[in-house]
């Protein structure tokens, strides 16, 4: 967002390029003069004070996590390693960087930690929405790994000074999510007339929040947050995973006749172990001290994502089929 508004001297972008991590989406920037890629792991701090260095950045926002609960709850290992140690790497990469900077540049300096409201637990239905204020209550292994990436992050501000802000963020949806994510594996199962699976009876609630709102509030917080401070930023659409499924569909009948109705492509699957009930997100905080706010409603949010699928297919060819991966194991 920063490159494509022109709002940013420079952005590196250093990632390790698991298989979530796909250069097309970044194509567009390859040639551009303030865009640098670096190919690596935020576990590897040596090659993290290497970018540091090279580059003098003035802020870092750790967007690097592995994210999907499923996964987690199949291999916990990748999550502790990515979610906890990468963030420690970064942590330990920025305290010695700091130390070096002069006084000026060092108090102008951030550290913006991207996280999710899972670490908070699970609502009932009538609980007040998650807060800054909110216990933590991880309940899966990918929680539970992001909520120790939280702490770390507190505990080097308190106990070193550090310059952070931290983000907890509800459900993301919008254009380049990786397909195994609820909202693209719906569009692109029904547009295959493939089966739409939903978890239990698909009662479970989630606060879904488009990425461009998501990015919009981390820019607001890495440019006005109180250091040491927490804003949690959600959506303000509140949706039932049936409802979110009924959503999507009515939409498909509209945009891609073919195959209409595919609400009858609907199918109640054995509910995910440890599964939370409800999430929901009061971003009060947020829109008092920053001024920001959602600018998607559910609706229009849902219906430019189907849209964006539905007009991309080449890309989501390369990402269902591996092809991007093989090219860049061929390229690399």
């Amino acid at each position: 967002m920063l490159l494509a508004k022109d709002q940013c001297d420079s952005v590196i972008n250093l990632d390790k390029q698991t298989y979530a991590g796909n250069p097309e989406n970044l194509r567009e920037f390859e040639g551009s003069n303030n865009y640098r890629f670096i190919k690596a792991d935020i576990c590897d701090q040596e090659a993290v004070a290497e970018a540091l260095s090279q580059y003098q950045v003035d802020a870092i926002v750790n967007f690097a996590a592995e994210s999907h609960v499923d996964r987690s709850i199949d291999g916990p290992e990748p999550f502790v390693q990515t979610n906890v140690v990468g963030t420690l790497r970064l942590l330990e990469a920025t305290k010695d960087y700091l130390s070096n900077l002069a006084t000026e540049k060092k108090e102008s300096f951030r550290f913006l930690h991207v996280s999710t409201d899972e670490v908070y637990g699970s609502l009932g239905f009538s609980d007040p929405a998650f807060s800054e204020s909110t216990p933590y209550a991880p309940n899966s292994p990918y929680s539970a790994s992001k909520a120790s990436a939280d702490h770390l992050v507190r505990a080097y501000h308190h106990t070193f000074g550090l310059p952070v802000l931290t983000t907890n963020c509800s459900n993301n949806y919008g254009p380049y999510q990786f397909p195994e994510k609820l909202i693209p594996l719906m569009i692109l199962n029904a547009c295959e007339g493939r089966n739409l699976p939903i978890y239990g009876d698909g009662s479970n609630i989630r606060d879904w929040l488009h990425v461009e709102d998501h990015c919009t509030g981390i820019q607001a917080v890495l440019e006005k947050g109180r250091v040491g401070e927490t804003y949690c930023i959600g959506g303000a659409s509140e949706k039932t995973n049936l409802e979110v499924l009924d959503a999507l569909c009515e939409i498909l009948d509209e945009l891609r006749p073919e195959g209409a109705p595919h609400a009858e492509l609907k199918t109640f699957v054995k509910d995910r172990p440890g599964h939370d009930h409800r999430y929901a997100i009061d971003f009060f905080k947020i829109q008092k001290e920053l001024g920001w706010s959602p600018s998607y409603s559910f609706d229009d949010g849902m219906k430019q994502t189907v849209d964006w699928y539905i007009n991309h297919q080449e890309w989501c060819d390369n990402v269902t089929s591996g092809k991007y991966q093989r090219e860049r194991l061929g390229a690399s």
